[in-house]
């Protein structure tokens, strides 16, 4: 049997198939404009990644309540105004022939003070980072099933509105991924306690989507591999819900992992990694060592996403079979592009822009026992991704000389001024 590539197509569980094997992974794009609503900077910015040469684009975390955001910007579809700029959206994205996906979050405690001074959680467990987020209220259990519901509308908008698949996001710390963990669901009812009933609320919304959006769209799910914090959802954990989720017909998991509190996603905080092959280039993959073991579990197509850059490992990774789809984050920022390169050979290895994602050097390193340091550097990186992504939607290409402190500052400003005018508009 020939090894596959990632230039090899992808046949999923539900008939889909995707034309090549590396994944355009969701990062927040903060784009849409006052009332949650696509804009032509969005269409901009995912027609130059769709025309990049990725086989799949899944999209930032599309809201499904304007009263809960991840950040000011965010894609809202909690009703039926938005489909029409979505259609534009979903034409721009598919333009290069690829599929594009929607990936549906809500936050959960994971909203800002600049968002919502009442966030809304499986139970009232406070996120102390910077004074940014306020105590949640812990949802009433007539409350949830609403809120399942509501993902597997906005599914439903995504199919009308031309978009070729879903991504539910289970994953870093928002409202699925704080049902999951016992540090954040306390609750003593059907809702928490087993794993089996913490659970629920992701394999709730699985179903509720698939009956929504039928037996041949694409249905995704983003799982933590691990929380990285001691108590909580760990590894085991994760191998028994991806069997669980393959019962329940998805079509393609993503492994990740971590928290705003444990931001593993970014690189950092893996205390709890365990050890991984010698080379350079395995020890970039964070999540493939996870993986394996989720393999295990399930015969589910995986995707990894995070810190890989060498093509020849993603190669090397596909054709091993530890996972059928390599994600792309933070590289297709700065070279969106960079698919097309790797497959006509002009490239083997995505840029490396390290020296402008720290604050400094000692005590103010991205590894500093001050965790207000480290979630300031952690910030201040993912903030200059974000300049990035700005420039591309506004047709410009990406600035690698971009000062850290310029970047951070910038994306400050910005999020305010989202921030006041969102605030704004949902008082109105």
């Amino acid at each position: 049997m020939t090894r596959p590539t990632p230039a090899t197509p992808l046949d999923l569980p539900c008939g889909a198939r995707l034309p090549n094997r590396l994944m355009k992974a969701a990062m927040t794009e903060g784009l849409a404009d006052a009332h949650g609503r696509s804009t032509a900077r969005l269409e901009t910015l995912y027609r130059r990644w769709s025309q990049g040469g990725a086989g799949l684009l899944v999209t930032g975390n599309v809201m499904v309540d304007r009263r809960y955001l991840e950040r000011p910007g965010n894609l809202v579809v909690d009703n039926n105004d938005a489909l029409e700029s979505l259609r534009g959206l979903a034409a721009a994205g598919t333009s290069g022939g690829n599929h594009l996906w929607m990936q549906i979050s809500h936050p959960g405690r994971q909203c800002s003070r600049i968002v919502n001074n009442h966030p809304v959680a499986p139970s009232a467990v406070q996120l102390r980072i910077l004074g940014n987020f306020a105590r949640p209220r812990a949802l009433q259990a007539a409350e949830i099933p609403p809120i399942v519901e509501s993902y597997a509308q906005v599914a439903e908008q995504a199919r009308l509105a031309g978009f070729t698949g879903v991504q539910i996001h289970g994953a870093h710390g928002y409202l699925a991924s704080q049902f999951l963990s016992p540090l954040t669901n306390q609750r003593t009812d059907d809702w928490g306690g087993s794993l089996q009933n913490r659970a629920r609320f992701l394999l709730d919304i699985v179903a509720a989507t698939r009956q929504r959006v039928g037996d041949d769209f694409p249905v995704a799910v983003k799982l933590n591999s691990a929380d990285f914090q001691k108590g909580g959802f760990d590894l085991d954990d994760s191998a028994t819900v991806a069997g669980w989720l393959e019962q329940a017909g998805i079509d393609l998991l993503e492994i990740s992992g971590g928290t705003y509190e444990r931001p593993r996603l970014l690189g950092l905080g893996a205390d709890e990694q365990p050890e991984q092959r010698s080379s350079t280039r395995a020890r970039e993959a964070y999540f493939l060592d996870y993986a394996q073991t989720i393999r295990k579990a399930t015969s589910l197509p995986l995707a990894v996403t995070g810190g890989i850059r060498d093509y020849e490992f993603m190669r090397e990774a596909i054709g091993d079979k530890l996972t059928d789809v390599i994600g792309l984050a933070r590289p297709l920022c700065v070279e969106p592009d960079l698919p097309l390169a790797f497959f006509s050979g002009d490239r083997t290895e995505a840029r490396r822009d390290e020296q402008h994602l720290r604050l400094g050097r000692g005590i103010l390193r991205p590894t500093s026992p001050v965790g207000a340091v480290r979630a300031l550097n952690a910030q201040g990186a993912a903030a200059w991704y974000y300049r990035q992504i700005i420039r591309l939607a506004d047709g410009l290409d990406a600035d690698p000389e971009l000062g850290f402190a310029r970047a951070l500052r910038q994306h400050f400003f910005d999020e305010y001024r989202l921030g006041l005018r969102r605030r704004r508009v949902l008082d109105a």
